[in-house]
């Protein structure tokens, strides 16, 4: 099933934009007990121009299943594609002005397994309306429509258009995908939008701590102490901790490890590289503690999911 076809039969009617258009880009990840996604780019007739949908499928099986899961899926409607090379407007952000540009749509779907969202409820108090839904303790499945405020729309424009390759792409995804994770839960579970931590209402002092996001990001081989990363983002050790929290969802640690094993799951079963040469790379002094680490967070030892590819 196409990705198109697969978000009409999701949106459970039938949308006349989703038939007859021609694909221009997609790109997907399909590895076991990671997140996995399909981003398509299609070509939007001047007269086609379908409206901006935003869908949460929150599907569940049981208590124990691990056929539970969290489905995304967006149609995002009046981007602009320009497939040349070297254009010299378009990668200033100007496509609508470039002549060579073509109207577009893109179509984004995303999974996340029970397995998956397990890591970040485990051994934690459930004190949220999100954190109810990441660990399934709501009995029915349902599915909602969310808007497509702002903050959903730059992450979604950020995974189709991002400029990265390689490792450093797949470390940028994994935590784009968990900002629409968390943004998308936090409309489902109607949590009010207010920040706990008042200095966070200073934009200088969230920029410094989304600065310490891309920090960690940019150096999954070269472990950061919080004391070292602080200084960086020039913010007190306390503030950095209590600001990342509420704004990212995941203590800086455990965010951190998460991004360290999502990456090391691409290295593996997409790069085929071996256990030793994945342990150097994300920067353990031994293959044991990197075993036990990813263990730990993904319930396999690295080389079962080695022998899965």
């Amino acid at each position: 099933m196409s990705n198109l076809q697969e978000f009409e039969a999701f949106t459970g009617k039938n949308a006349p934009f989703l038939s007859g258009v021609q694909e221009i880009s997609s790109k997907e990840q399909h590895i076991p007990g990671a997140i996995n996604y399909s981003f398509k780019r299609f070509v939007r007739e001047a007269d086609n121009s379908p409206e901006d949908i935003g869908l949460v499928n929150y599907h569940y099986q049981g208590d124990s299943s691990e056929n539970n899961s969290i489905n995304l899926r967006f149609c995002v409607a009046g981007n602009m594609y320009c497939a040349a090379d070297s254009c010299q407007k378009c990668p200033s952000g100007n496509a609508k002005n470039c002549e060579q540009s073509t109207p577009c749509f893109d179509v984004v779907a995303v999974d996340f397994s029970a397995q998956h969202l397990s890591k970040y409820t485990s051994g934690k108090a459930a004190t949220t309306g999100c954190d109810l839904l990441l660990r399934f303790n709501k009995k029915q499945s349902f599915q909602k429509s969310i808007p497509l405020c702002c903050k959903t729309r730059s992450v979604i424009e950020g995974l189709v258009n991002h400029k990265y390759t390689g490792s450093f792409a797949n470390i940028y995804m994994n935590a784009q995908l968990q900002m629409l994770l968390l943004y998308s839960m936090d409309w489902v579970a109607e949590k009010e939008e207010i920040l706990s931590c008042r200095f966070l209402n200073s934009d200088v002092d969230r920029e410094k701590i989304a600065l310490a996001r891309d920090i960690l990001i940019q150096n999954l081989g070269q472990p950061v102490t919080i004391k070292e990363l602080s200084r960086k983002v020039a913010m007190n050790e306390c503030y950095l901790k209590k600001g990342f929290k509420e704004m990212f969802g995941t203590t800086i640690f455990d965010f951190y490890q998460n991004q360290r094993m999502e990456h090391a799951k691409y290295l593996l079963y997409e790069k085929g590289m071996n256990v030793t040469d994945v342990s150097m790379m994300l920067g353990y002094s031994s293959i044991s503690h990197f075993s036990t680490a990813f263990k730990k967070q993904t319930g396999l030892k690295p080389c079962e999911l080695l022998l899965r590819n």
